[in-house]
């Protein structure tokens, strides 16, 4: 295991043979499930007369393997711990075979596996080879037929993919349920569920008239958490009809609800499996973002029925194809049912602090790699979130007509079929006549662009040349980079009239909001008839996934901050400013000088509070410094500690100088109406707990005294958690301690409730967060087995700065204690948990030393390709 060999997407072949057809039989036993299958196969046109059958298979027990019904004998094939090799087969014939597995004992959650008693499946990317013999790849795409049969009474539902068409008693307390999914589709959506569950059901009436049976499937005690999970899934069905022209193919629609899952949700045909923390909601246990992040992720699922199910992947290098697709279409949905402007800033925030980091460490990577080790390492921020901004790029140069039509094109012409992202841009360059081969380089070279931009005003000739120069960092096994064509959306904002003036470029009228498009190393644009001196507006909506530095003063920040018409860009402008500050007493906090607070961010701040923003979405953004991650991202090298002072200080010292404000902010905005995911009440909230923060920074009595009666009154899950968190996070534990100990025996019963109370104590500032995880990990409430307890508990530990990285390095440590253990248990998530140890070249000599010191401690363990890809690669 740790030496595994890479795959590359050069060395790609079709496969030799193709299932038309997959029939399975699974006779459920938690120890010992026996798997019969049936596969119709034909050899590819293409492939030798002579060549083998190469089927995948892992931890698989072979009982039995026949030839058009001639049992093969031992000799006639070979079995390794991979593969199942047969040298002599006909053009055209049915495999039968059975294997045993045990799902009881499956703590990688691959496969077929059981949680809480209940089997499921999750087969994207290779599980499908747990379950029974198969060539295991995304471009295999077979209709299925499945029979389940299990315990009638801890089994009584039985679920796959497509529709039932048979269900029945057996003998000795049995049952059986068969499935037809009459769609050609790989193995990796394919979707098996039992167990003692119970449904909420709804339907849908698509556009051409037809009804949609929409069901829910949850354990009981959850039916009343369903209610939003099904609106949202009907709204996501209707949004795709009116704005793709997609309409759903099947009569049944199912999701179930899982509480051990690797993943988010996985997008099965026909039969969605959900981690239960993207399903279910309810006013009591869950927060105005969990409500808005359920829709989102119920609406990308179902949309994946076409970007990624009707037609996908030809080869896992292609992963971007349906799942940047697919973010940019969640993106777009989740901005026209809530806030567009907070929902864009949102997703850059997010963007620029996490897939920005992904770019500048060791596991840098293009949207479509040229290798991998493990494909599960792939299912990155890279692949889905900037492929998506990639796919939104596409959107913008192409105008939004063009790029319906591509995409009508592209599910027309590869509907059932596995294929590449040529074919996704070819459609989009066919239907627009635009050549894209220069921006294809967004899909093969890693890293952030970085656009160094200057801009003067010619007062005598009234115009304005703006240069603007492209270049990407090297990365891991890409030293040099090609310029890549770069959308800037861009307006010019009058420095007296404080609107955006007409833009005029080689004659040509664009407007007052344009895209100009880089896509030489350097060019210079010059802007004619502009009346006045103005402020540029630079890369508008984000327009590109890339780091803009411009010299923008102080002044012109504070100026955009007000007057830019584009609000992500007075979003940025307010961000910009802040992070100047910070730069200066950061360097403050390392020379040991006094810390002064720039007057100009103070200002700036009292006019939001103070002014007429009518979206209090928009503004609770605004008036949200940048987090420890993002600043600690703009550093050369991360000094944890002075970024935290910084920030704190900057925290601290705007409660005190507008502690008036915030208050008044803070009653204006309390209500006694009834709870409602609405973006106006979620606004509302949001603009509430942000002015509540920052009174209790500064520990204010007034603020307290909100914080405790906010706790207390339990109206719901957002007000409770933000006022528990910010007692937690206080000095004050003679109020946090109590009130910690009775929220965690209230909801001791819901595991997604007390997730929430793990991660509130070990995200605190606080110097005792280390024993805290020691002793939560010994909680009754926590299992090393289920991802969501470690994401919450030891993930969320590793995203607090300033515990983390302290320098004796124990936090360390005990995450290398914990990646060890999960190696053996399950290797996705041990993977995916040590990242943060990864980026220890971007800490001062000490942590980064305890920090490879801990890298090189986890690979002298027997690691899982999983994790030995990942440590290889930052200790190369």
């Amino acid at each position: 295991m740790s030496d595994p060999q890479p795959v590359y997407l050069s060395d790609y072949q079709p496969p030799a043979y193709q299932v038309t057809h997959t029939e399975l039989t699974f006779d459920l036993d938690p120890a010992a499930t026996r798997v019969k299958a049936r596969l119709h196969i034909e050899r590819h046109p293409s492939a030798d007369s002579q060549a083998p059958l190469v089927l995948n298979g892992e931890q698989l027990t072979l009982i039995s393997v026949a030839i058009d019904g001639n049992s093969l004998p031992d000799a006639a094939y070979q079995l390794t711990d991979e593969v199942l090799h047969i040298a002599d087969v006909p053009e055209a014939f049915m495999l039968e075979s059975e294997v045993e597995i045990a799902p009881s004992s499956n703590t990688a959650l691959e496969g077929l596996y059981q949680s809480n008693g209940m089997y499921c499946t999750q087969c994207e990317a290779e599980g499908f080879r747990r379950i029974t013999y198969y060539p295991d790849r995304p471009d295999v795409m077979a209709t299925f037929k499945v029979t389940v049969i299990g315990n009638a009474t801890s089994e009584p539902v039985l679920l796959a993919n497509g529709n039932p068409i048979n269900q029945g008693v057996l003998e000795n307390g049995r049952h059986f349920a068969i499935w037809e999914d009459p769609h050609p589709k790989p193995c990796y959506l394919f979707a098996l569920v039992a167990g003692n569950l119970h449904k909420v059901e709804d339907s849908f009436e698509t556009v051409s008239g037809r009804n949609v049976t929409l069901q829910l499937w949850v354990e009981q005690e959850n039916l009343d958490k369903t209610e939003h999970a099904m609106a949202s899934l009907k709204r996501a069905m209707a949004w795709d009809e009116q704005v793709y022209g997609r309409e759903y193919d099947l009569d049944l629609f199912m999701i179930v609800a899982v509480n051990d899952f690797n993943m988010g949700a996985m997008e099965n045909k026909g039969l969605n499996i959900f981690n239960s923390a993207a399903v279910l909601t309810h006013p009591n246990t869950a927060t105005d973002a969990t409500f808005q992040n359920v829709e989102g992720i119920v609406a990308h699922e179902y949309f994946h029925n076409w970007s990624g199910n009707r037609v996908t992947c030809r080869d896992w290098f292609q992963l971007s194809l349906k799942e940047g697709f697919t973010v940019f279409r969640d993106q777009c949905f989740s901005a026209d049912t809530n806030s567009a402007p907070v929902k864009r800033i949102q997703d850059v925030s997010f963007f620029r602090t996490a897939q920005f980091a992904e770019d500048a460490g060791p596991t840098a990577h293009p949207i479509r790699p040229d290798h991998f080790i493990e494909i599960t390492n792939f299912y990155t921020l890279t692949i889905y979130e900037k492929g998506a901004e990639v796919v939104r790029m596409l959107r913008n140069l192409l105008g939004w007509e063009d790029f319906r039509r591509g995409s009508d094109l592209y599910f027309e012409r590869f509907d059932g079929q596995a294929v590449t992202i040529e074919d996704f841009v070819g459609c989009m360059a066919e239907v627009s006549g635009a050549d894209l081969n220069q921006f294809m380089r967004w899909y093969s070279q890693a890293g952030t662009p970085e656009i160094d931009a200057h801009g003067e005003y010619d007062y005598a000739h009234a115009e304005y040349h703006l240069t603007l120069r492209q270049r990407t960092p090297a990365t891991p096994g890409q030293p040099e980079k090609l310029p890549l064509h770069i959308p800037v959306r861009m307006g010019l904002v009058g420095t007296k009239s404080g609107q955006d003036l007409t833009l005029t470029l080689s004659g040509e009228k664009l407007g007052k909001d344009a895209v100009i498009h880089l896509t030489d190393d350097e060019q210079t644009f010059v802007f004619t008839d502009v009346a006045e001196a103005p402020v540029p507006s630079l890369l508008r909506d984000f327009s590109a996934p890339v780091k803009l530095h411009f010299p923008y003063s102080r002044e012109d920040l504070a100026f955009l901050l007000t007057h830019d018409s584009d609000g992500f860009n007075r979003w940025d402008a307010g961000q910009r400013l802040a992070m100047l500050a910070l730069d200066d007493l950061i360097a403050a906090h390392r020379n040991g000088v006094e810390k002064v607070m720039d007057t100009r961010v103070v200002e700036a701040f009292r006019t939001l509070l103070t002014g007429a923003m009518s979206d209090k979405a928009v503004l609770a953004e605004m008036l949200t410094l940048p987090s420890e991650a993002y600043i600690a991202e703009q550093q050369p090298i991360v000094d944890v500690d002075a970024i935290h002072a910084a920030r704190e200080f900057v925290r601290q010292s705007l409660a005190v100088a507008l502690r008036d404000e915030f208050v008044a902010v803070y009653k204006a905005n309390q209500s006694d109406e009834p709870y409602a995911p609405t973006p106006e009440q979620i606004a509302q909230r949001s603009l509430k707990n942000i002015a509540l923060t920052y009174l209790m920074a500064i520990e204010d009595e007034e603020g307290i005294a909100f914080c405790e009666t906010q706790f207390a009154a339990e109206h719901n899950m957002t007000d409770v958690r933000h006022a528990l968190t910010l007692l937690v996070h206080s000095d004050r534990d003679d109020i946090a301690s109590p009130a910690l100990k009775a929220f965690g025996e209230k909801w001791a019963h819901d595991p997604l409730v007390m997730d929430q109370w793990f991660t509130i104590q070990v995200s605190r500032p606080q110097s005792d967060v280390l024993d805290r995880v020691q002793y939560l990990m010994q909680h009754p409430a926590f299992s090393i087995k289920n991802p969501n307890k470690v994401r919450a508990l030891i993930g969320a530990f590793a995203q607090n700065r300033v515990n983390f990285h302290r320098l004796d390095g124990k936090g360390y440590a005990l995450l290398a204690d914990v990646v060890i253990e999960l190696n053996r248990l399950n290797p996705e998530i041990a993977a995916r948990l040590v990242t943060p140890l990864t980026r220890w070249q971007r800490f001062d000599e000490e942590r980064q030393q305890l920090m490879r010191d801990e890298l090189v401690r986890i690979k002298q363990e027997p690691l899982s390709s999983n994790v030995f890809e990942v440590v290889e690669k930052a200790l190369a």
